[in-house]
């Protein structure tokens, strides 16, 4: 059946008539659009488990109110579009606010902040002429805070707006929430020069302890949080203790709030900011919102410090801008700005749209924060020789930019996570950060995720991986693989190691791309022929490298251990093995339990050892550097179970001492089978101290650790 229903314009043509299975079609998605908006409002403030991001859910209202602005008549009172959002749990008692709570109407960008102003401008002339405040919004959870004659009594969460949940005995655990006003103010300190600037941003010369015409019954309205680096130690120590991470500050806080035992939200670091007087009986309430940020401030309240105040809008959007992109420096999460009128009594005037307030508006940033799907787990081989899981994702904008890869941190974070392939996940993109990976949403699991096992080999080379009990990493520990080639060739060259002067990061590169080089020991085999077919080559350059190449050769056998990159063998373990066992083939042949025998070395570096000697790959390398007459021998070879009068002992110096430099020292301490390390631990068996001493000797007095002085260490080494 046909219908003639008219024009429809708003830019996008005109429609002269519609078929009424379309219309059908509208009114299908726009009932559906409601149930998914109603679901995740209650996921979001009831359950305070979201499963979409910010930016998602604000693109579903997008589409909704587009719909009822089109179709004025299908708006119902309880469309999404009419509420602040969903009803409370049914595990709190309940609490009526004496106002509504309400959400904001979101700009996406300076045009729709202008537009917002066009709007309200046209209804009231004396908007012209308005200020503006700026402050920012916050991504927590918004609570609303009850005093009688100045005593706190009753708290409670948003809810829908009209109705919340009574968290009181959880609020009163939140030590940045006055339980009496006006706080009292003892003394507040020197007046410094940053406390004076923040005191001046609500124009304030002093602090004020007393404030005058105190409502009898005060609402105030604020935003509970928990600080960046407050969330950063507390998943620091939920990890060190075992138990299981969170996923964001926000939820976080939500749910540390929503406890039924206030004595788990007073283990959280919650704080909060408050911003709005949402009902006073009784005495004198500012007039503007920026003398209220002030007035709550001396009452005792926490409020923003970032809060400013514009003539014009022009003025506050430039402002809100400056801040797109240094956002990371806000201590919290914050979503945006949000710009309100600086006059209550014009922004009250003003009304409301459906239950958004037209006197304020929020202006979005870029998302951060999406969900989107895990189509598969791939893995990268870095110059180190470690594996990296990476996040094949379907195509998502984050920020204005197209995000189809992520990094997944570790294999360790996938397992602890459970993130399993196919699952829908929450990505992160912080400024010009890699996009990364925080965690899956496992509510809506549909049962076809699979689970994700680690490689067993090296996708660059195909050699079997390298992991041990209690590490993160796994390796790749193939010489030869093309993966870490110009990596294990640069360190192999470096001043720590062979130190071959002249071969910079550059020319590896190009012996590589030229063929020329497959693995280290290929250096040994280059040709003046070859070099001088390079590009940037000539006669004295390549004499010049090909002489260092030669040169290399006379280096010891710790320098050699130290350049073949075997995994925990830097140049204080590699010193050690040359001196213990004097040459590859001994170290070649001892096995896991000899090579634990060296002082500092334990089982899993022993494993390495092993296993980089057992690889056929590594033992070519090894072959093709014999040939070339790179083999050295070492001079100081001593028996493991040699007694020299230090033999066991590592040592920590601070301070200068009389006689010794601390290279002298150093070497003398070796000399006599002692070890040398940089940090104390309970390992250290004696602190070498001398004048000024650093940190190093609290840290000694604090373990116990035998202090001696340079006297001392000669006695012991029979001097």
């Amino acid at each position: 059946m046909y219908f003639i229903l008219g024009i429809a314009g708003r830019g996008r043509g005109v429609v002269a008539c519609l078929l009424y299975n379309q219309i059908m079609t509208t009114r299908e998605r726009y009932a559906q659009l409601c149930k998914e908006i109603n679901f995740h409002n209650y996921r979001y403030h009831v359950l305070d488990a979201p499963v979409i991001s910010d930016a998602e859910f604000d693109r579903l209202m997008a589409e909704l109110r587009q719909i009822e602005a089109e179709h004025p008549d299908w708006v119902t009172p309880d469309s999404p579009s009419q509420r602040a959002g969903a009803a409370p749990a049914e595990k709190f008692e309940k609490v009526r606010h004496p106002r509504p709570i309400l959400s904001l109407a979101n700009a996406f960008g300076a045009e729709d902040a202008r537009a917002w102003f066009e709007r309200i401008r046209k209804l009231d002339e004396r908007v012209e002429r308005a200020a503006f405040v700026v402050e920012p919004k916050i991504d927590g959870l918004s609570v609303v805070l009850h005093y009688r004659d100045g005593v706190f009594f009753q708290g409670a969460t948003r809810g829908d707006g009209e109705i919340g949940e009574d968290i009181s005995a959880n609020l009163r655990t939140v030590r940045a929430i006055p339980l009496k006003i006006p706080v009292e103010k003892a003394d507040d300190g020197p007046l410094t020069a940053g406390r004076a600037a923040q005191l001046s941003l609500f124009g304030e010369s002093q602090p004020s302890s007393a404030v005058g015409g105190l409502p009898s019954y005060l609402v105030v309205r604020g935003e509970a949080f928990i600080p960046l680096k407050d969330f950063d130690l507390l998943n620091r120590r939920l990890a060190e203790a075992g138990e299981k991470t969170y996923l964001n500050p926000r939820n976080t806080a939500a749910g540390s709030l929503r406890q039924l035992d206030p004595a788990v939200t007073a283990s959280r670091p919650l704080t909060l900011l408050v911003y709005q007087v949402v009902y006073a009986e009784g005495g004198q309430v500012p007039a503007t919102q920026w003398e209220l940020l002030a007035w709550l401030k001396r009452l005792g309240f926490p409020v923003t410090d970032v809060a400013r105040r514009f003539e014009r809008l022009d003025e506050a959007l430039d402002y809100i801008q400056s801040w797109e992109s240094r956002r990371d420096e806000l201590p919290y999460e914050a979503d945006g700005f949000v710009i309100k009128l600086d006059d209550l009594a014009l922004a009250e005037d003003l009304g409301y749209v459906g239950k958004d307030p037209r006197g304020a508006i929020a202006y979005k940033f870029p998302a951060r924060e999406v969900t989107t799907r895990l189509l598969a787990i791939e893995v990268e081989v870095g110059r180190t020789g470690v594996l990296t899981p990476r996040a094949v994702l379907e195509p998502v904008e984050i920020g204005g930019v197209i995000v189809r890869n992520a990094t997944l941190h570790n294999f360790d974070f996938i397992a602890e996570k459970d993130i399993r392939i196919g699952d829908r996940v929450l990505v992160k993109r912080a400024g010009e950060v890699i996009p990364y990976v925080i965690g899956p949403v496992t509510e809506v699991r549909s049962g076809t995720e699979q689970a994700y096992r680690p490689p067993e080999a090296c996708p660059a080379c195909g050699q079997p991986v390298e992991h041990f009990e209690g590490e993160v990493a796994w390796y790749c520990v193939n010489a030869a693989c093309p993966a870490q080639l110009v990596r294990n060739v640069e360190h192999f060259v470096s001043k720590g190691a062979m130190d071959i002067n002249g071969l910079g990061i550059k020319i590896v590169e190009q012996l590589i791309a030229a063929g020329l080089v497959g693995d280290v020991a290929d250096l040994y085999t280059l040709r003046r022929e070859d070099l001088l077919a390079l590009e940037g080559f000539a006669e004295k350059k390549a004499d010049n490298l090909l002489a260092a190449i030669a040169e290399s050769k006379r280096r010891p056998l710790a320098r050699l251990l130290t350049a073949l990159g075997i995994r925990g063998v830097g140049e204080v373990v590699a010193r050690d093995l040359a001196q213990a066992f004097g040459s590859l083939e001994a170290l070649a042949a001892a096995s896991a339990e000899q090579l634990q025998m060296v002082e500092g070395i334990g089982p899993n570096i022993a494993a390495a050892i092993v296993d980089w000697f057992g690889r056929e790959r590594n033992r070519a390398v090894l072959a093709k550097l014999k040939a070339a007459g790179v083999w050295p021998v070492s001079s100081q070879q001593s028996s493991v179970n040699s007694q020299q009068p230090l033999s066991g002992l590592t040592f920590v110096i601070t301070g200068t001492l009389p006689t010794f430099s601390r290279e002298g020292v150093k070497e003398f301490i070796e000399a006599h089978g002692g070890k040398v390390t940089d940090s104390v631990s309970r390992k250290t068996d004696y602190l070498v101290l001398g004048e000024a001493p650093g940190s190093k000797l609290q840290k000694a007095q604090a373990l116990g650790i035998r202090i001696i002085g340079e006297e001392e260490l000669r006695r012991l080494c029979g001097g």
